[in-house]
């Protein structure tokens, strides 16, 4: 019987450790071994590891607000084993490889970037939002030479978390004009919508309701993106707030040696102003 250590397979070491180019061929063969060798890998499909993707730049984001730069690290190096390993499965497949993913995205920055590297003179380019609507016609350029997509709106991606989506399918609108032009009309469209959410409140049409409710808060996605905020930014800085205050109520419950079950909403308040100097 062979010894199970023979048939181990010998670590890649890169050429260069100093070099980047060198570490991330080094790291594509290191994935391509366990596509082969290891069962799990060996088993996955584009379609079975697209959920952990997500997963993946979430917890890439937390650790960019936690700024944790050794987390943040360890997360993009994971973002990086999704896209080598969703590549090398492509490639199995014939439908395309690595090397043409990143042909197509150079050519995308270079197609989409005319004032670096086109004719278009830098300086004439006078600001962000110039920047911004030049992307956007040169996309829908793209977009009718492919015969693939009708719509600006085509491009925003279904499975976003719903308040991004929302902020993403009005800033696309609003590039080629579809927007308020005054700040006032755009808060008072948020008060508009908060009376109709109440009005179907007491009313008691639930469905309607939650109409409403979607309508306000669309329109309160709206306003933050024209004050500067991102409105999935700003709510998930909020949770992480909450989860900090509210963890704090439980670690002050346990050295207190009270149960939170059983503890009056004024107790757990009190605490909760307690929480709310130090967070």
């Amino acid at each position: 019987m062979k010894n199970k250590e023979n048939t181990k397979r010998a670590v890649p070491i890169a050429d260069n450790p100093n070099d980047p180019i060198s570490l991330f061929k080094n790291f594509v063969e290191i994935v391509k071994i366990l596509r082969t060798d290891c069962p799990w890998d060996r088993k996955q499909t584009n379609e079975s590891i697209a959920p952990l993707l997500i997963e993946e730049a979430y917890e890439t984001i937390d650790a960019i607000y936690e700024k944790n730069n050794e987390e943040f690290a360890k997360e993009l190096g994971d973002l990086l084993l999704h896209i080598v390993m969703h590549c090398i499965m492509a490639e199995e497949k014939g439908i395309f490889d690595l090397k043409t993913v990143i042909e197509k995205i150079s050519t995308k920055m270079i197609n989409r970037h005319p004032h670096v590297f086109g004719e278009v003179n830098v300086n004439n380019v006078n600001n962000e939002e110039e920047v911004l609507q030049n992307w956007e016609i040169i996309k829908k350029n793209e977009i009718k030479e492919s015969n693939y997509k009708n719509s600006i709106l085509d491009g925003v991606p279904k499975n976003l978390p719903a308040l991004l989506r929302a902020e993403r399918i009005q800033h696309k609108v609003s590039r080629v004009g579809f927007d308020w032009n005054e700040k006032n009309d755009i808060w008072n469209k948020v008060d508009e919508e908060l009376q109709e959410l109440k009005t179907e409140i007491t009313k008691g049409d639930k469905e309607r309701a939650r109409e409403e409710l979607g309508d306000f808060i669309f329109s309160i996605v709206n306003a933050a993106r024209h004050e500067g905020l991102v409105a999935e930014e700003s709510l998930h800085l909020t949770n992480n707030k909450f989860i900090k205050r509210f963890q704090f109520i439980e670690q002050r419950a346990n050295q207190l040696g009270k149960d939170l079950n059983h503890m009056s909403l004024e107790e757990m308040d009190k605490i909760w102003e307690e929480a709310k100097k130090d967070n």
